[in-house]
């Protein structure tokens, strides 16, 4: 059962109780903070992915895992159509508190609406979970995109992660794919349940857009192992 530590702690910032950051893990990488202040960022404080996707932008948007809004709330100044998505609560609260019109709390797989963008930023493919549910995903955000539409999103490609210090890999054979990881949150000393998270090369993408149907491009490379990729029909 989920606590939606995330939102509370998203709520606490946005209600002024700002006193600690999240802390997040995984199977494979030690504690790092994740500082509240980052996740109600403007646009200049983005990274150039989200900037570039930002800019990509068209038609009537769906913002996927929007957290506290900061996406929607650009592009709706900007003039476009958005609806704003996300399976926490509090994410759901505070998107709206800070202006976003349209938030609702909501997977993924439950979207029924056409869009002509679907955004997928800050590592969208983590929704993705595990590599076995990649097709089920890339079927179902097919179904969602109006004929010229797109899918933005963006993924790093973490094999880099298990390189020791004189570059050769370690792999764990038990594990399939190097980019599903198990990823833990706590914050203010609880810890929420523990979730999968997948990073995805563009490479293995790629190939799972072919095979769905979808055409894939990678629109530019970040700063660390990074990419922002387009999927179209």
């Amino acid at each position: 059962m989920k606590k939606d530590l995330f939102g509370k702690a998203l709520l606490d910032y946005h209600s002024g109780n700002y006193s600690e950051d999240i802390i997040t893990s995984t199977n494979i990488s030690d504690e790092d903070e994740l500082p509240l202040p980052y996740l109600f960022r403007g646009y200049s404080e983005m990274p150039k992915l989200e900037q570039k996707a930002l800019q990509l932008a068209k038609g009537k948007v769906l913002d996927v895992g929007c957290g506290s809004g900061s996406h929607s709330l650009w592009l709706q100044d900007k003039g476009l159509k958005v609806k704003a998505i996300d399976y926490s609560e509090g994410a759901i609260q505070v998107a709206k508190e800070r202006g976003v019109l349209q938030a609702e709390l909501k997977p993924l797989l439950e979207e029924t609406e056409s869009f002509d963008t679907i955004l997928l930023l800050m590592n969208g493919t983590g929704i993705f979970q595990e590599l076995s549910q990649v097709s089920k995903y890339l079927k179902h955000l097919k179904s969602l995109l109006n004929p010229n539409g797109q899918v933005l999103i963006d993924s790093s490609d973490i094999s880099y992660m298990y390189e020791d210090e004189d570059g050769g890999m370690w792999l764990d054979l038990n594990q399939s794919y190097p980019g599903e990881l198990d990823y833990f949150l706590s914050y203010k000393g609880k810890e929420e349940t523990p979730m999968k998270w997948l990073y995805l090369d563009f490479d293995t993408l790629n190939t799972a857009c072919l095979t769905a149907g979808l055409k894939c491009e990678k629109v530019i490379d970040g700063e660390h192992f990074d990419y922002l990729a387009r999927i179209s029909l």
